[in-house]
């Protein structure tokens, strides 16, 4: 269905910040609770190893079915589902860095097929664990259902017969496929309506003889503390354990000027989602896709998205690439994005200046030539495309989502807050920077004005019209929202 930018945003947000809160909890995984005070890193390390920042398996399965329902395919389509097997056995063999037991069991069975009937035979191996242990109602199936909310976002019917028919591939109790059909619900409504409101919405998607049992293990989630959901590798406590770290955050005030952004609730949650203990990747996993629904990717702090990558060779800019064209029904917008190789050129001269208070930052556009800059290090402010910038490391290629419209960005000031903290990060490791947005008229300014405040202590008033200045030969054009978001930082 049509998303407008924020929606869209929101959409981007569901696998970022779902592998955010995996590689978060990736290093606590099956460890007691955090003790007081203790903050979650993102260091790697866990059952993998893992590199800081490496996601695991609850991100590694949902790009599985986020390789399917980025075609626009109906997840409820024997092909899809087909195709959907077969991409679990691909990453049975090639780069399943762990695999929860069930899974491991169901995926081991069929690990001879290939093609057609694939995913009935998955079906089938699942039902047969089922029947012989009586015990298959793990998290292993609500872990990596994201995917198909974004596929079903206008659909709520077909949302709960796809949920339903993806978990059961390896999850036969009817449990995990209803936590599955909850959890899309909310990432739904999330996405459409920036609420949480979707979970319990989702209760009207259950057959009628759960939905009271269901209810009130919501219940339960929203009144007890998250710690009190361990051990958590059963579905329910899983999502009550997730629920519970995103109902008992507080929500901080949006107040620019003392560092307090509402859409720090994101990373607030996923930090209350690890420290609980035990299945700790996978219950911020399960958060992070409701969250990263509901505050937009560009809440994800982007010390993050530059770290975070896994199985098959993907980083942040895939997984919203993924993300988006699942939402868009497999189609690419205007030029190509998500997915082009080169983002579309406006109709501008290459911009290649320093900043006024630091010559390692060079203010740019997308014609702006990395070598002729000397940078090794890049920060987009505007969509790019999948080459651009290509020359650059990967760690060192960072994207802020950031709209040169007025009302179309969810959180601006954090947004050019973090971007401008991130050009500070670079320059502190050595590194010359590129900073461009499409033109380098409007957002570019912005995030340097912001910069030359961090830096300097200059009053935002005064470094804007210093950019203005150094500028306003390029066609210097700061839209009315971004000036004010600088101004109130």
């Amino acid at each position: 269905m049509p998303l407008d930018v924020i929606q869209s945003d929101r959409a981007a947000g569901v696998l970022l910040a779902a592998a955010g809160g995996d590689a978060l909890g990736v290093p606590y995984e099956f460890q007691p609770p955090l003790a007081d005070g203790e903050q979650p890193e993102m260091r790697g390390g866990g059952l993998g190893p893992y590199a800081p920042g490496e996601y695991s398996d609850d991100t590694q399965m949902a790009v599985c079915i986020a390789e399917v329902s980025a075609t626009g395919a109906d997840l409820r389509s024997s092909d899809a589902l087909d195709r959907i097997a077969g991409n679990f056995l691909r990453w049975r063999r090639e780069g399943a860095s762990d695999i929860g037991a069930q899974t491991r069991q169901v995926l081991a069975a069929v690990s001879h097929l290939t093609g057609a009937g694939i995913a009935a035979a998955m079906r089938d191996a699942a039902a047969d664990l089922h029947r012989r242990t009586g015990r298959s109602a793990g998290n292993g199936s609500l872990m990596r259902t994201a995917p198909v909310a974004l596929a079903y976002l206008g659909q709520p019917e077909a949302l709960a017969e796809a949920a339903r028919a993806v978990s059961e591939l390896t999850h036969h109790d009817p449990l995990a496929g209803d936590a599955c059909v909850l959890w899309c619900a909310g990432i739904r409504r999330a996405v459409l309506d920036g609420t949480f409101g979707g979970v319990r919405e989702g209760l009207d998607l259950l057959p009628a003889q759960r939905r009271d049992q269901w209810a009130s293990w919501l219940a339960e989630a929203e009144c007890e503390p998250p710690v009190q959901f361990r051990p958590n590798g059963f579905v329910v406590a899983a999502l009550q354990a997730a629920w519970s770290a995103i109902t008992h955050t507080d929500v901080p005030d949006h107040n620019p000027a003392r560092g307090s952004f509402a859409c720090q609730h994101l990373e607030r949650a996923l930090t209350a989602a690890v420290r609980v203990g035990d299945d700790t990747d996978t219950v911020a996993a399960i958060a992070g896709a409701l969250l990263g629904a509901r505050w937009g990717s560009s809440a994800v702090p982007l010390p993050w998205q530059r770290i975070v990558h896994g199985w098959p060779n993907q980083r942040a800019a895939d997984l919203i690439r993924l993300a988006v064209l699942t939402a868009q029904g497999g189609q690419t917008g205007q030029g190509g994005w998500p997915g082009c190789a080169r983002a579309p050129r406006q109709p501008v001269a290459p911009l290649l200046l320093a900043h006024p208070h630091d010559p390692g930052v060079i203010l740019g556009n997308l014609h702006t030539d990395v070598a002729a800059a000397g940078a090794s290090a890049v920060v987009s402010l505007c969509r790019v495309g999948c080459d651009d910038f290509d020359d650059v490391a990967d760690g060192n290629r960072v994207s802020a989502w950031l709209v040169d419209q007025p009302g179309a960005n969810a959180q601006p000031h954090f947004v050019v807050d973090q971007a401008a903290r991130m050009v500070l990060e670079l320059r502190k490791e050595g590194h010359v920077v590129l900073l461009h947005c499409a033109a380098g008229q409007s957002r570019t300014p912005a995030v340097a004005a912001r910069y030359t405040t961090l830096t300097t202590g200059l009053p935002a008033g005064s470094a804007l019209a210093e950019l203005r200045g150094l500028l306003g030969a390029h066609g210097w054009t700061v839209n009315p929202e971004l000036r004010q978001v600088v101004e109130q930082l």
